[in-house]
């Protein structure tokens, strides 16, 4: 195709709707694309109107297709695409902060959408039912019931999660409940922990939850529950529980408040923490001893934070105290992170991949490839990996081994 043919056939608005939507700047989509700033941002506004000279190149729209992640076909629609509406952002930032979104995110936000899109049309094909979350409540609703009701829906037993050792058992357990109820489940290790910890697509048929890979197995645990409660109360977004403390001052800070209480009675429960040995003496406010708390976390297979705020919800501690020991925990768990990130080594490419699409969208993508629905270049494009990886993916996905 010549320059001629190129400009006569590229909108100016499909390259500047591609950039604004992988949220790239004029000055960094030039830069990964190897051109100035000015020579882009003459290609979004006055294309139709440019020398010969100064077009783009097959080549150069190519570099920007693979830049924008977008397919090249998509320059030569007559209009750009709808965009569903942006996800909500629940994250609490400083004030006057304004929350843009990393490329990074907004790349994860795609694929989330496209693998619940694929996952709809392979269902349809093989004729299987379409989940959908029957939980449903509201934030006048009691955390406790709303979190006995989650558990007694996802079917896991406090025996069974007292039984999970440590490591990432606790994590692959819980994922194997929700994927088991209907629920997609995500992971990226692409977007920084500082800025997301998971997100939700707010849909009751097929829902989705993402986690950040980057975080704890035991901060995925929590995040998960924190993405449920979101789910049920119909308010999908983009979270960090971390970020968030005990008393809602906006609207959207009542919303996470609620969702960190849900989270933690799921995995807490009242009773059971009330009744264990460890606690059932103490009747009012106390100090509690690090080795305690660290008995109680490995007992529910949760963080020291998550037992502190249980017992504070529950009467069992103080405000002072619970302020001093969680400032206390959240610095050394930022000093963890710091040293995972350190350690991060080599993960073979099917491992990544499993982990990333959830065993549940794996395995659909596989069974319709198996009963010849899908295309092996269908199944490479679902999973984003190359088919020479698809038997080591294959043998992973019957293996009960860590998703990393």
């Amino acid at each position: 195709m010549s320059v001629q043919r190129v400009s006569e056939v590229v909108k100016p608005a499909l390259l500047r709707w591609a950039r604004e939507t992988a949220g790239l700047t004029v000055e960094q989509a030039a830069k990964k694309i190897g051109v100035t700033p000015d020579r882009l941002a003459e290609w979004e506004e006055e294309l139709l109107h440019l020398e010969d000279r100064r077009r783009p190149t097959v080549g150069q729209l190519r570099k920007a297709a693979n830049v924008y992640k977008r397919p090249l076909a998509v320059f030569f629609l007559s209009e750009p695409p709808a965009q569903p509406a942006p996800l909500h952002d629940f994250r609490r930032l400083p004030a006057n902060t304004l929350a843009r979104l990393s490329p990074e995110l907004l790349l994860e936000m795609r694929r989330a959408r496209r693998r619940r899109a694929v996952s709809l049309e392979l269902l349809a094909e093989l004729d299987r039912a379409v989940p959908e979350l029957p939980l449903r409540v509201g934030l006048d609703d009691d955390p406790e019931e709303v979190a006995a009701r989650a558990r007694e829906w996802l079917g896991v037993s406090l025996e069974e999660q007292a039984e999970w050792a440590g490591g990432y058992e606790p994590l692959n357990g819980w994922l194997a409940a929700f994927e088991a109820r209907g629920v997609l489940v995500f992971q990226t290790g692409d977007v920084p922990l500082d800025e997301m910890r998971g997100f939700s697509l707010n849909e009751r048929r097929l829902p989705v939850i993402v986690l950040n890979a980057k975080d704890a197995p035991r901060g995925r645990v929590f995040t998960l529950m924190h993405e449920l409660a979101h789910l049920m109360l119909s308010r999908g977004g983009v979270c960090d529980p971390l970020r968030i403390g005990r008393l809602a001052r906006t609207p959207d800070e009542r919303v996470e408040v609620f969702c960190n209480r849900v989270a933690g009675a799921v995995l807490v429960p009242r009773d059971a923490l009330l009744d264990h040995p460890l606690v059932s003496p103490t009747r009012g406010p106390s100090e509690w001893g690090d080795g305690t708390l660290e008995q109680l976390a490995d007992q529910f297979a949760v963080s020291r934070e998550v037992i502190l705020r249980r017992l504070l919800i529950l009467g069992r501690t103080s405000d002072d105290f619970y302020e001093r020991k969680r400032d206390e925990y959240l610095a050394q768990y930022r000093v963890l992170e710091a040293q995972a990130r350190e350690r991060e080594g080599f993960a073979p490419p099917f491992r990544l991949a499993l982990r990333d699409n959830g065993r549940a969208y794996t395995r659909l993508v596989l069974d319709a490839f198996e009963q010849e629905r899908i295309t092996p270049a269908d199944v490479s494009d679902y999973l984003g990996v190359r088919l020479k990886h698809l038997d080591d993916i294959a043998g992973a996905l019957e293996q009960v081994g860590a998703l990393g």
